[in-house]
Formats: C-alpha cells, sequence, structure tokens
C-alpha cells in the first residue's frame, strides 16, 4: 500500500511542471502533461490474477501488448487448455460454471482482460445476481474467480479450492472519497 501511495504522488507532482524566469511576479504553474514520447503497454489486469494464471510465461509479454478487443480471439484456445488442465470441474466435456458457460465459453471471457462496466445497475464483481458488471470496492474478487474457475454448476465443486480465505481487509474503507482505508 506505501508503495501504491508514493506511486500516486509521484504521478501527480509530475503533472505539475513549475516554470520561472527572472521576473517574481511571473511565475506559471501548468498541469498539462507531457505525452511526447513513445510509449507502450507493459501490463494489463482487469481482471486480477487471470492474466498471472492463465497465460503461460513465454506468452506474458504478448498478451500484455494485445489490445482487449482481439485478446479473445489470440488467446482463449490457451486459456481453455489452462483452465481444463487446472480445474477438475471441467474435467467432463460439458461441464459449466455457475454463469452456464462451459469451458470454451469461459475462457474466452476470461481471456478479454477487461473489467466490464454496467452503466445503469449494479455495479459489482458478483452479489448472487449481478455477475461482472463492474467492481465494488468490497468485492472479494479472487473468490469470486475461484468459484467460477473451480466452483462447478453451483459452486459446490472444488471446496477446498473455491475460497481464498480472506473474508475481510485488514482495515475498514473509509466512508468518504476516497474510499481506500489509510495505509498502515
Amino acid at each position: 500500500m506505501k508503495t501504491l501511495k508514493y506511486s500516486i504522488a509521484i504521478f501527480f507532482l509530475s503533472l505539475i511542471v513549475i516554470s520561472c524566469n527572472d521576473s517574481d511576479d511571473d511565475m506559471m504553474m501548468s498541469a498539462e502533461p507531457d505525452f511526447s514520447g513513445v510509449y507502450q503497454q507493459e501490463d494489463q489486469m482487469g481482471r486480477p490474477a487471470v492474466n498471472t494464471v492463465f497465460v503461460s510465461s513465454t506468452s506474458k509479454d504478448m498478451f500484455n501488448r494485445t489490445t482487449p478487443s482481439t485478446q479473445g480471439s489470440t488467446f482463449q484456445s490457451m486459456f481453455e487448455a489452462n483452465l481444463t488442465a487446472l480445474s477438475p470441474a471441467y474435467a467432463n466435456p460439458g461441464d459449466q460454471n455457475a454463469l452456464g458457460l462451459d469451458a470454451a465459453a469461459f475462457s474466452g471471457v476470461l481471456a478479454t482482460d477487461v473489467l466490464t462496466v454496467s452503466l445503469d445497475g449494479t455495479t459489482t464483481f458478483y452479489d448472487g445476481t449481478n455477475v461482472l458488471t463492474g467492481r465494488a470496492l468490497a468485492d472479494d474478487v479472487i473468490t469470486v474467480e475461484l468459484l467460477l474457475i473451480f466452483g462447478g454448476e453451483d459452486f459446490t465443486e472444488n471446496p477446498t479450492l473455491s475460497d481464498d480465505h480472506v473474508d475481510t481487509n485488514d482495515k475498514a474503507f473509509l466512508t468518504s472519497f476516497p474510499y481506500l482505508a489509510s495505509p498502515w
């Protein structure tokens, strides 16, 4: 958390450019960022842990640099092979998860590493009714992912693999912006 706090502070400080000349009354501050130069995508993490688990180490750089609109068609077969090798919940042809998705369909969803967001409904990773409609701050994203990967049709398969057993944060969220708990 400290690293994130310092990274955010450095980012915002880098957006402020102060230039001065010899005149005391002519100090100018600009909040315009400098986007000159060449930039490249280094990592994608729309769904935490998905990239980490399902993309082979030899394909990490390629996956991270692939635009999300083409990730599904490019990486779905790798995700499906890794999903079926990893999860006994997909051991038989036609096995589905609680969303009603078989290995091919679910790996297609996973391979496009974006966080979908509902603009007119509940925003949550999973609340029992709404699934993958965004992510609320308190959502237990890793447990939901484990349930969808290992839990089978009704979340009861492979119970030892379907929960990370981290049920609360170490500190409560704030009730006002920025909502994140303060660092340790």
